[in-house]
């Protein structure tokens, strides 16, 4: 079973599309076992496979610290059918780059967060056309507020398209917010869940939003793609697309689900 879990979960295609385009069909194991189940233990709430706990790729166990949690990623294991994709897996995936990788060096995480605070998505806004800057002020106006009102952080909008330095104070204040203490495992999964909200999203602001509970997931999906949306409404639908952009929300689910477990 070791060398089966490395194989199913070690360098596996992250974007199903892109590894279409290459032309390249992943290897997928047969599901090899009968019955998923929850055990509770040192390690959290672990994920037992005909009673055999599972492992990371890195030969850690496969642990979550909320139940909720733990009762996603078996509901995973459960829906593969003849084969185990871990395409399908996203919550699967977070668990074992948080285990693997953020429970390991927490602060290059961290950092990463941070440094989108400096250059996030809201701060960029169009000149034109009025659609589109009215629509940009509507959804990304009232989270700049909230990051001055709950955070403490004062931060400056511009419309140009040079890079604008923040204030130290506003950067200090919403780095603040991030989850970072290495002795506490739910900190190691929000850190985790937040990262990944982040890069999906390219706003560390809306990650922090939905991580107090500012957004729902649905609400934070929307509001990052204000653009993207204008511009499908304006050029048209693209297939590929739309279906990497459906992958990525399931990414965004899965985080999400981690974060309102461990509130």
């Amino acid at each position: 079973m070791r060398d089966i879990f490395e194989e199913i979960f070690q360098g596996e295609p992250i974007d199903p599309i892109a590894a279409a385009r290459r032309n390249t069909r992943p290897m997928l194991r047969r599901r090899f076992y009968e019955q998923v189940s929850i055990e509770k233990g040192e390690g959290g709430h672990g994920l037992r496979l005909d009673e055999r706990p599972v492992r990371t790729p890195a030969r850690r166990l496969l642990a979550a610290p909320a139940r909720g949690i733990a009762e996603t990623l078996a509901a995973e294991w459960r829906t593969q059918r003849d084969v185990i994709d871990p395409a399908r897996m996203p919550a699967t995936r977070l668990a074992n780059s948080i285990i693997d990788g953020v429970a390991d060096k927490p602060a290059p995480v961290a950092a990463e967060v941070e440094k989108y605070l400096a250059s996030d998505l809201m701060f960029y806004r169009a000149e034109t056309p009025d659609g589109l800057i009215a629509l940009q002020s509507a959804a990304w106006d009232p989270l700049i507020d909230w990051a001055r009102d709950a955070l403490g952080a004062r931060f400056v909008c511009t419309q140009k398209l040079a890079f604008v330095a923040q204030p130290e104070p506003a950067l200090k204040a919403a780095g603040a917010a991030i989850p970072r203490d290495a002795t506490f495992t739910d900190d190691l999964w929000r850190l985790g869940a937040l990262h990944a909200i982040t890069t999906l999203t390219g706003s560390a602001l809306i990650a922090l939003a939905l991580l107090h509970g500012r957004l729902s997931v649905e609400e934070a999906w929307a509001v990052a793609h204000v653009d993207e949306d204008w511009n499908m409404d304006f050029w048209g639908q693209d297939q590929p697309a739309l279906e990497r952009r459906a992958f990525r929300f399931a990414e965004m689910q899965a985080a999400a689900r981690v974060l309102e477990a461990l509130r």
